[in-house]
């Protein structure tokens, strides 16, 4: 079956054997395709009929609102998955994914979840559970949008947003965002965002450098 590094890391097959991984890519149908910088993996209006995990690269889910401006919804690395809800409902997605860089994605279909072979196997039962698990672990990330975007200023919607990251990946992290994407993700103007980072570093708070940063206090 597909073999690569950053399968086994993904939480949905986390701790598996390798013969149960092979069983796991198997149940959900998984192949892999690659994409050019810039390449759509998905437009709106139409069903997304498989969600994906990222193996290389970055993707970027977002929407357009009513006068057609990009509302970045999420940024997803190597490792992370994307699409999981809007696959499993089966109803038209109204986001775009695009490529910010060439990236390689393995595409997954939660068919044998929604319908499973009887009688029900004790691996597929597991499987199916991890999907769920999936699916919930995106609602707490919904959430986690929703505190920053409920934020009144942009600095407690930065110490929000950074603070997220730290407590994932400790005091240096490394955001998937460049400035723009960044304000768009917030919710705000570049330069207002600069100018924002710029009087924190000054301030002592933090100090960075491109997309990582350091919390200093």
């Amino acid at each position: 079956m597909l073999h690569h590094p950053m399968i086994p890391r993904c939480p949905l097959f986390q701790g598996l054997s390798p013969e149960a991984l092979d069983y796991a890519l198997d149940y959900f149908d998984a192949h892999v395709k690659r994409y050019e910088k810039g390449a759509f993996l998905h437009r709106v209006s139409f069903p997304l009929e498989r969600f994906g995990l990222v193996l290389a690269g970055t993707i970027q889910v977002y929407m357009d609102d009513m006068d057609g401006h990009h509302i970045i919804m999420n940024s997803v690395g190597p490792g992370g998955l994307f699409g999981e809800a809007y696959c499993f409902l089966g109803t038209d997605a109204p986001i775009y994914i695009c490529a910010v860089s060439e990236a390689e994605i393995l595409w997954m279909s939660p068919a044998r979840v929604k319908e499973p072979r009887l009688p029900l196997q004790p691996r597929d039962q597991a499987l199916a559970n991890r999907f769920v698990s999936a699916l919930a672990s995106r609602t707490l990330s919904l959430n986690q949008r929703i505190q920053i975007l409920s934020r009144n200023t942009l600095r407690m919607k930065l110490i929000t947003f950074l603070s997220q990251y730290a407590a994932a990946q400790g005091d240096v992290f490394t955001v998937p965002f460049d400035r723009a994407s960044m304000a768009n993700f917030l919710g705000a103007d570049r330069s207002a965002l600069s100018r924002e980072l710029s009087r924190m570093r000054k301030e002592g708070i933090l100090d960075y450098h491109r997309n990582q940063f350091r919390i200093l206090k």
